[in-house]
């Protein structure tokens, strides 16, 4: 007489794949959403920890269902491997991100000079909603970006303003920063003596010498010696945000260019729009900026 093993099932592997597929379709979405500015990034986050929760349940029952399997061979080896597949993508983004929390001081506001930050042109509010963080930025701050990007200092070139500000804009391009406010452009025009000479034999038009054309002094414009000054007088800044090219984080950025005696000095301000940390992302932008602005300007840079 033959004896008919029947394999029970495992409903929690089963659950697993379920609880699996809606965790990843929710990261999916919420992901998209937020990288096409369909969505705040404060919700963006919660959801996302939200979906990573999910899976984590769709782990713990993935493996009740391979325990299952080896004591008992159950039914549901295939349901339980789908459900740790789901899984995957929601748990290995929230373990970078708390990877990086640990790893880089929690600050949110990235600069070269620590002494004298390039300063916004126009001040950017944004919503925390739950991610709250500190309004001022104290010695504190700075003193931990000493510590944990020593190495990020402005740059100084030894150019003319004009040829630094035409490398800064192709460097602004490849970087996917977009340029919203500018101050002190005028000063970024090529000087009277780089324009091409007047060619020889050129004759000047006669003027009549009537009334008509004598110059009439006009009264100096009043202006209002109480107005706020942005930066030194011979600055140039540039003020833009950009976004991380994944999951599309913005952030806000500030340019600095100033002429000193023969050279030009650029510094970078990266400021994370929300939460208190930007997971070390702003030195990051920083950085590669720095170093695509010193490739376009190979033999110009001073230290």
């Amino acid at each position: 007489m033959t004896i008919r093993y029947d394999r029970p099932v495992s409903h929690a592997a089963h659950f697993s794949r379920r609880i699996g597929q809606f965790s990843l379709l929710l990261f999916v979405v919420v992901l998209a959403a937020h990288r096409f500015s369909l969505m705040p990034t404060p919700y963006c986050v919660a959801l996302v920890l939200f979906s990573a929760g999910f899976a984590l349940l769709a782990v713990l029952l993935a493996l009740i269902g391979l325990n299952s399997l080896w004591q008992v061979a159950a039914r549901g080896g295939g349901a339980a491997t789908a459900g740790l597949f789901y899984a995957l993508a929601p748990i290995a983004l929230v373990a970078w991100g708390a990877y990086d929390y640990f790893r880089y001081p929690p600050i949110y506001d990235i600069t070269t000079d620590i002494g004298d930050p390039p300063p916004f042109l126009d001040s950017v509010k944004a919503d925390q909603i739950w991610l709250p963080r500190n309004a001022i930025i104290t010695d504190s701050d700075r003193l931990q970006q000493l510590s944990a990007y020593p190495g990020l200092i402005g740059r100084r070139y030894n150019g003319a303003l004009d040829r630094v500000f035409e490398a800064v804009e192709k460097v602004n391009a490849q970087s996917r920063i977009k340029i919203r406010h500018g101050d002190g452009l005028e000063k970024t025009e090529a000087d009277i003596a780089d324009l091409p000479a007047k060619p020889a034999g050129a004759e000047e038009e006669a003027v009549p010498d009537t009334l008509d054309n004598v110059p009439v002094p006009l009264p100096r414009p009043n202006i209002a010696s109480d107005l706020p000054l942005i930066g030194q007088q011979g600055d140039v800044l540039l003020q833009g945000e950009t976004r991380s090219l994944i999951l599309g984080f913005p952030s806000d950025v500030v340019i600095r260019l100033r002429e000193e005696a023969e050279t030009t000095l650029v510094d970078i301000r990266v400021v994370s729009r929300y939460g208190q940390h930007d997971l070390g992302y702003g030195a990051t932008v920083a950085d590669d900026y720095l170093k695509a602005l010193d490739s376009e300007l190979l033999g110009l840079s001073g230290g």
